[in-house]
């Protein structure tokens, strides 16, 4: 019974730079906990609206004011510090954000004590093998920026998915992402989209789902035209057609089209999820366990959204620690759609967590060793470090525009910076 009185003692934080060509972004903050005993335990904070420099301080000032001294295993207790603070009660993108990563630590310590994988302390395994997608990425031969314009390149990517044994594949060829908010989009958008997916339709047949992304920025007239332009292909899904925060603008698109919207990698906690369940928004979830509110609390969203019969497919545009709790969560929830992987678990993600992941067939199977399941490269992180001051992800100020086209690189840094 020595672990009922493990308390959490130190933290340190790993603020790592992924390699070129940077899919997953610019940076990933890991955290590692220790206990008063030396249990270990890792997670990852998805919190990018600040510098990388700004949230590791909000990291060490949630865990110093709700964290330190606690016993790991006090989740709900802990949580409902970090979402009461200052007076709030109400989700809080940044300081969920930090708090998400250190939870998930938390799990990976109480697995390590019990000796489980989190899964088992979850409610046991549902899913074994955890059904996966990838965005279409360039092949090594593929030219540069052409690609992410390119029906017949991500069409080749998309057919050596495929080949890889790939299910669903997401692509997102209707840029801009502009601070401006919700645009109506150009014509030569709609037109590049529809050819996006007939060609990649084409290359796939039905062979995998087509998963149409975008990021929240379209009007909901414009959302509603493209959606229905690109419905003869019969994708998946319309991933968050307009901007996160306007739930109802969300449900008169889902209610305007017939392809299912799915929504949440930029919201956080049971709260914000709930409200597009309730209006009828979403019909597939996408939490992103760092940001969500860890494990615990997307477990809770997972419950409510089963209640809707709505399903999961947690996001994963970060590093590999929180793939590895997406993974956990996953096997343990029964209205599991997909979780996203970076190709097939992303080179420096691997190399980071010393491939104790593995990826076969289309799908994760799920580590069965105690906690995540995984073992963290502390070296590998420290010799990637961030020194830069850009955030993980950047918008563009420039509107949509409807003269000379639009472009959006994927979510890879540009080459200056």
């Amino acid at each position: 019974m020595w672990w009922c009185l493990m308390k959490l003692s130190d933290l340190e934080i790993f603020t790592v730079a992924p390699p070129a060509p940077g899919w997953g972004g610019r940076y990933w903050l890991f955290v590692k906990l220790t206990t008063d005993n030396g249990i270990v335990g890792y997670g990852e904070c998805y919190a990018t609206s600040i510098g990388s420099k700004a949230m590791a301080s909000v990291i060490e000032d949630v865990f110093e004011r709700h964290m330190r001294g606690e016993n790991p295993q006090n989740v709900e207790l802990m949580f409902r510090r970090a979402y009461s603070s200052g007076f709030t009660q109400r989700p809080d993108l940044t300081v969920m954000g930090a708090f998400s990563g250190l939870e998930i630590a938390c799990w990976d310590i109480m697995g390590k004590a019990y000796e489980k994988p989190v899964h088992a302390l979850l409610g046991g395994i549902v899913n074994e093998r955890v059904r996966s997608y990838t965005y279409l990425y360039p092949l090594e031969d593929h030219p540069g920026d052409e690609f992410w314009v390119s029906p017949d390149l991500s069409a080749e990517t998309a057919s050596a998915m495929v080949e890889l044994g790939f299910t669903a594949v997401k692509f997102d060829p209707a840029g801009p992402y502009t601070i401006r908010g919700g645009h109506m989009p150009a014509m030569s958008d709609i037109a590049r989209s529809v050819e996006f997916c007939r060609k990649i339709r084409e290359a796939v047949g039905d062979k995998a789902d087509l998963l149409f992304g975008t990021h929240g920025q379209f009007s909901t007239a414009g959302a509603i035209r493209m959606g229905q332009a690109i419905e003869p292909f019969d994708p998946l899904w319309y991933e968050e057609p307009v901007p996160p925060d306007d739930v109802s603008a969300m449900a008169r698109v889902a209610a305007s089209c017939t392809v299912p919207v799915a929504a949440g990698e930029r919201l956080t906690t049971k709260s914000e999820f709930a409200a597009l369940l309730q209006a009828g928004a979403a019909q597939i979830l996408q939490p992103a366990l760092g940001r969500a509110g860890g494990i615990w609390e997307t477990k809770k969203i997972a419950a409510i959204a089963e209640v809707f019969n709505a399903q999961l497919a947690p996001h994963l545009y970060a590093g590999p620690v929180e793939w590895a709790a997406n993974i956990q969560l996953a096997a343990s929830i029964p209205n599991l759609l997909m979780a996203e992987t970076i190709q097939t678990g992303g080179d420096f993600h691997l190399a980071l967590i010393k491939h104790s992941i593995r990826w076969e067939e289309g799908h994760i199977v799920v580590p069965t060793g105690p906690g995540l399941g995984i073992e963290f490269d502390e070296a590998l992180a420290r010799a990637h470090p961030h020194t830069e001051d850009r955030l993980h992800l950047e918008m563009q100020e420039e509107p949509c525009d409807y003269l000379h086209g639009n472009v959006f690189l994927g979510g890879a840094p540009s080459e200056d910076g």
